[in-house]
């Protein structure tokens, strides 16, 4: 028989379940094109709706104007500030301009913004896991600064000081890997025993969910591409989920054109998921690249249901063009 090259295992691709849109994108987004059809353009945004680049390219076609900071907007605007939350000085800082706004911020990450607030009134330190610079870490500290630290990392934790070793309780930022944010409350319940842990868990029900689903998905994975955005912190965690499973390789890209053909060099299966702020149409594109180099066969990796929807935003049952109007006029007499 000498002589035969043994045939190449066959070519196939894992996709994710769940992937994509959780709840709290889904709604946020909504939210901006009603606003734009009841409204009309422009519809201001504080910060990216969500860590997406072609969900904010998408909106700003339609007309949502995105800002960096309040004093940004032109004065009785509409505002709306992103799924990510916002400190409450950003709302004052819109009421002194006479913003008329609309607050996407996901009902999980307000969730934690009440656990802050709620901690901070009974005066405990509140060691707040995350990642520095975040937009939802700024929002959620901003909640009750004199009480907040942040722990980014279990390396972080040696040099976490609190007044009071039997008052401390740790949140988290709703975006992480489930087990690094584990491993910093090991070491901090390490430091401190009497740590308390929030009434339930912080990290999202939708976080958790792609990151399971993942860990199935990349154990059996040669590569694993996850479609998001670099700025999309859930996104870049389920590149390292990727990796801990047991993936040889796994990369974050925008778009399928941003597939490396080098990265498909002795590959069999190619596991696909995406980031909570990730269109389908982006994961389609991604399929139909593969399908082309002979990744045709999709098997899907399913570990959860998800049921979850939020209710829009109730300002967006209002008339808000009028309330920005009488802000203004109110202003200028």
């Amino acid at each position: 028989m000498g002589g035969m090259t043994p045939t190449p295992p066959a070519r196939r691709v894992l996709l994710a379940a769940p992937r994509g849109y959780c709840a709290g994108v889904d709604r946020a987004v909504i939210a901006v094109e009603k606003a734009l059809e009841q409204y009309g353009a422009p519809i201001y945004v504080r910060h990216e709706i969500v860590h997406n680049k072609y969900v904010v390219q998408t909106l700003e076609k339609k007309g949502a104007i995105f800002v960096d900071e309040t004093h940004e907007v032109p004065e009785g605007s509409i505002v709306m500030f992103s799924a990510h939350g916002v400190a409450p000085i950003v709302h004052e800082e819109a009421a002194e301009r006479k913003l008329a706004t609309i607050d996407a911020t996901c009902p999980l990450v307000t969730k934690v913004h009440k656990e802050a607030v709620r901690f901070a009134q009974e005066d405990y330190d509140i060691l707040l896991i995350g990642h520095e610079g975040h937009e939802e870490v700024i929002g959620t500290s901003g909640e009750a600064p004199d009480h907040i630290q942040l722990v980014d990392g279990p390396g972080d934790v040696a040099k976490v000081e609190v007044r009071d070793p039997s008052r401390v309780v740790w949140l988290s930022q709703t975006t992480l890997s489930v087990d690094e944010t584990m491993e910093t409350v090991d070491a901090l319940k390490e430091k401190f025993p009497q740590l308390v842990s929030p009434p339930s868990d912080d990290i999202c029900y939708a976080t958790q969910n792609r990151q399971l689903a993942v860990k199935e998905m990349g154990a059996d994975s040669d590569l694993v591409i996850v479609v998001g955005s670099r700025n999309s912190s859930n996104s870049k965690r389920l590149v390292e989920v990727a990796v801990q499973a047991g993936a040889r390789a796994a990369h974050l890209v925008d778009f399928a054109d941003e597939i490396d053909e080098a990265w498909l060099d002795g590959v069999a299966t190619v596991g696909v998921t995406s980031g909570a702020s990730v269109p389908e149409v982006l994961v389609e594109g991604v399929l139909e690249w593969l399908a082309r180099r002979g990744f045709e066969d999709v098997e899907i990796v399913k570990t959860a249901e998800e049921s979850i929807t939020f209710s829009l935003p109730k300002e967006l049952r209002r008339d808000l063009r009028a309330e920005a109007a009488a802000l203004s006029e109110r202003r200028a007499n």
